[in-house]
């Protein structure tokens, strides 16, 4: 009899989780999608309603949750800052609580169990590019830090899981990633520009222009997060998946510009508290560990995310 492995998705009909329950369905998994829908949507996951591989449950992630399964990836938390500056106590409470509570479940089932952790543990970093030994530069009690300091939390209680109750850990750090499906208001920087554009709007700035982010397209990290949990018990992480690419914000824009054809002009704001000045992960280990690394361009990812947002614009309007 062929072995089908039972694999538990939280935040599962969100951006990145929506692409990776596809994903895993592609390989023959059954696949239960856990969401809230806070900030995950059920127009991410409709089209796998009719896979009878998969299930959608409601649940919150703060609360325990008794299933049996396989393998656990842990999506769920609101990434982006409008989101999860909406309720930071709420924020907190998902990646600390909802780690303690799948840690649980995989303590119980022995389930292989990933963490999507975030670049956002290295704060405002003092090294560039950043390494996954770098221990950060955060600030504990700012505006970012319930994102930032509840995701350093989240690692810390994997890798006490692991010492203390051998339970098997992937902590993946995940950089900027894009692509369709992104929220068009989460505040991002990709969706900002791009929807901005689209309404022949201004595009803003914050600051001058000249921090940098690196842009990691959405099928790229999926296959990052998917090595990632296929590596031996040996490999635990935490692991840099991201795109090694840097741009400017200011290229960002005039990339953006320049695909969609708008007449946009770029006007500046003031930068917000905490904002990292430069972001790019250096993704040495993952090469060498996962023989994983990036192969979309920004243009090449950018087009279908412009024609996803023209999509989104035009059912609201």
């Amino acid at each position: 009899m062929h072995y089908v492995p039972r694999i538990l998705v939280t935040g599962g009909a969100g951006f990145i989780g929506s692409f990776l329950c596809e994903r895993l369905l592609e390989t023959g998994a059954e696949v239960l999608c856990v969401d809230n829908f806070f900030t995950g949507r059920r127009t991410n996951v409709a089209h796998l309603l009719d896979n009878p591989k998969f299930e959608v449950m409601r649940h919150d992630v703060t609360f325990p949750l008794f299933v049996e399964v396989d393998q656990i990836y842990n999506l769920a938390c609101p990434a982006s800052p409008i989101h999860y500056q909406f309720d930071p106590v709420q924020t907190t409470k998902t990646s600390v609580h909802g780690a303690i509570n799948m840690l649980g479940l995989a303590k119980r089932t022995r389930a292989r169990i990933l963490q999507a952790s975030t670049s956002e543990v290295y704060g405002d970093p003092a090294i560039h590019p950043q390494t996954e030994d770098y221990w950060g530069n955060v600030n504990p009690i700012g505006i970012r830090s319930c994102y930032d300091e509840g995701k350093r939390c989240a690692e810390t209680l994997f890798f006490d899981y692991h010492r203390q109750h051998k339970v098997e850990i992937k902590v993946a750090r995940i950089f900027n990633t894009y692509g369709p499906r992104m929220h068009p208001n989460d505040g991002r920087v990709v969706s900002n520009f791009i929807v901005q554009a689209l309404k022949g709007e201004d595009i803003t700035l914050y600051g001058d222009g000249e921090q940098t982010r690196s842009f990691c397209y959405v099928s790229d990290l999926v296959t990052g997060l998917v090595s990632l949990m296929g590596t031996g018990p040996d490999f635990v992480g935490p692991v840099n998946i991201g795109n090694p690419g840097e741009f400017t914000i200011r290229q960002l824009a005039e990339r953006v510009i320049a695909l969609t054809g708008a007449k946009s002009k770029l006007v500046h704001r003031p930068l917000p508290q905490d904002d990292p000045k430069q972001r790019q992960p250096d993704i040495t280990l993952a090469q060498e560990k996962l023989g994983w690394a990036p192969t979309v361009s920004l243009d090449e990812g950018l087009k279908p995310t412009i024609a996803y947002f023209e999509e989104e614009i035009r059912a609201m309007t």
